[in-house]
């Protein structure tokens, strides 16, 4: 090899290097998903945190109290029709979850066809090859299948939501979320959807059979949520495995 094929070589070699180099920045400056798996991207995580009001523009008026009567302005004000319901943004009022669900199914199917067919071959001549009873033939199809399935959930307690949004209908869009820290891990119970200015009784509290698109999760984080999960190899296998 010559000095002017090495001097080619070399430059080519440099050109590759500086490429892989300008691809490994890019890769490495490019936003990453907020969310990706091992298979895939996510989801995005539902928002269930709470709303809060929007605070008053400054400066605020400040109202003389009105001492010694029954109206109290530095108390608040609500409608007599209305109490003290949530019916504002950032107003808090409290699902009862009362979800009990129950499926069942089951499907059988049953097939039987049979079918036959002969030729009677002529018993004299040139043609009288076989025997009538080399000529005949039949079949037989079966097929049985049946399967059944079966679920049942229940879900019982009390989530204190807020009002996220208000809608001109006369309905509201309400998420929030509880936290408990036990001793191994925390609980989680989430709950998102619309409800009803009408469905909210006298006590601020709406069940959740009247939540409109509802969204509830009840999940876990800590030792005994990974305790038992499947591990990554384990789910990557059961991924790719054809059986």
């Amino acid at each position: 090899m010559t000095s002017a094929h090495r001097t080619v070589r070399l430059q080519w070699i440099e050109v590759a290097l500086a490429a892989a180099s300008g691809l490994l920045v890019l890769a490495a400056a490019a936003p990453s998903p907020a969310h990706a798996g091992l298979f895939g991207k996510k989801k995005p995580v539902e928002d269930f945190t709470a709303v809060r009001p929007a605070p008053l523009p400054l400066p605020v008026p400040v109202a003389a109290p009105a001492n010694g009567a029954i109206f109290q302005v530095s108390s608040g004000y609500a409608a007599l029709y209305e109490g003290w319901r949530a019916r504002r943004v950032g107003d808090p009022l409290t699902i009862v979850l009362v979800e009990r669900t129950a499926a069942s199914k089951t499907a059988n199917s049953k097939l039987d066809s049979s079918g036959g067919a002969s030729i009677t071959p002529p018993a004299s001549g040139l043609l009288n090859l076989f025997s009538p009873t080399d000529a005949s033939a039949s079949g037989n199809r079966n097929f049985k299948g049946g399967g059944s399935a079966d679920q049942a959930n229940s879900l019982s307690g009390e989530v204190s939501v807020t009002v996220a949004e208000v809608y001109p209908n006369g309905t509201m869009m309400v998420q929030g979320q509880k936290r408990v820290t036990l001793n191994r891990g925390d609980e989680y119970v989430r709950i998102k959807g619309i409800v009803r200015f009408a469905d909210v009784d006298l006590d601020n509290r709406v069940p959740s059979t009247r939540v409109a698109d509802a969204q509830i999760s009840y999940t876990g984080k800590g030792d005994v949520a990974r305790a038992s999960r499947q591990g990554w190899l384990s789910r990557f296998f059961s991924v790719v495995s054809p059986f």
